[in-house]
């Protein structure tokens, strides 16, 4: 058996997701990362966006998260955010009108919100 990465991807209030992976994909504030494994050690600060983690059989679990950190050591990928949620688990419509709120709203949080939208939607466009 090749070597695998041992992933967990935990948000604040819950654990979404652990298990092996052959890759994990990730955007952080430098930008988007693939870690195989043997990657040297890291540690990020995540961007809004979409996490892929891809299985060795070829199956793949995305999630949408918001802000946090992913960690890289001996194998090893912490992914630790502020929210997550599995791509299965968004609700498009939501999202969506979200995303319209935030796009015609002047709140100050309007630009967050947008970026949080904009990250469930594509999270779910990765396994639609």
């Amino acid at each position: 058996m090749a070597d695998l990465l041992d992933v967990e991807l935990v948000a604040a209030d819950r654990k979404v997701w652990s298990g092996e992976a052959a890759m994990v994909v990730a955007r952080t504030t430098d930008g988007d990362i693939g870690i195989l494994p043997g990657h040297a050690p890291i540690l990020g600060i995540l961007f809004n966006g979409a996490v892929q983690i891809r299985q060795e059989g070829g199956d793949r679990v995305v999630a949408a998260v918001h802000g946090g950190f992913l960690s890289v050591a001996d194998n090893k990928v912490g992914i630790l955010a502020e929210l997550a949620e599995l791509a299965e688990e968004i609700d498009v419509e939501r999202a969506q009108r979200a995303l319209d709120a935030a796009s015609s709203s002047d709140e100050e949080s309007a630009p967050a919100d947008a970026q949080r939208a904009e990250a469930r939607l594509r999270a779910h466009s990765l396994v639609g």
